[in-house]
């Protein structure tokens, strides 16, 4: 089982990658965060139900991970390395319109709050059915449409504040 476990792993890393970058908003927290997922579930495979699907009990982990971090954060402040402190190059302002579009998405999520991100990642990024996200959190199904609800009308919002963006009503 080892073997073919990891092999199973090994093929969900893009899932993981991209459902944590939603959660983290920076790619290499987001890093950080799916390999402690990958050594969390390697060292806790025993665990597994087979009967289960392993993309939800490896979101689960993910999921649990982060909101253990951010829970630490906001109770302890974020921690900075003094390398980290040095001189800060200014950043380029993106010369293409698509760029420009993902970064002002990718503000605008950062700004939603912690549970409906989460929800609205799972939902329309990762695809998932609304009971599939309610099992990783555990949480009811309504609970679930109530939070994609509320995070797609923030996240319209904040676009429509801009002025720049037009999200189309999908249902």
């Amino acid at each position: 089982m080892p073997q073919d476990f990891s092999t199973r792993i090994i093929a969900e890393v893009p899932h993981l990658r991209r459902f944590a970058r939603g959660l983290c908003g920076d790619a290499s927290l987001a890093d950080d965060l799916v390999q402690d997922c990958l050594e969390r579930s390697l060292k806790k495979q025993h665990l597994y139900d087979i009967h289960r699907p392993l993309r939800a009990w490896l979101y689960a982990i993910l999921r649990n991970i982060h909101v253990s971090q951010w829970r630490r954060a906001s109770q302890f402040g974020v921690m900075t390395d003094v390398s980290d402190l040095g001189e800060q190059q200014p950043s380029v302002a993106p010369l293409q319109e698509q760029n420009l579009s993902i970064m002002l998405i990718t503000q605008a999520l950062d700004k939603l709050p912690q549970q409906q991100r989460e929800v609205l990642v799972m939902i329309s990024l990762e695809e998932m059915s609304y009971k599939e996200a309610a099992e990783i959190i555990g949480v009811p199904i309504g609970t679930i449409m109530s939070r994609l609800s509320r995070a797609r009308a923030t996240l319209h919002q904040l676009l429509e504040e801009r002025g720049t963006i037009h999200l189309r009503v999908v249902k």
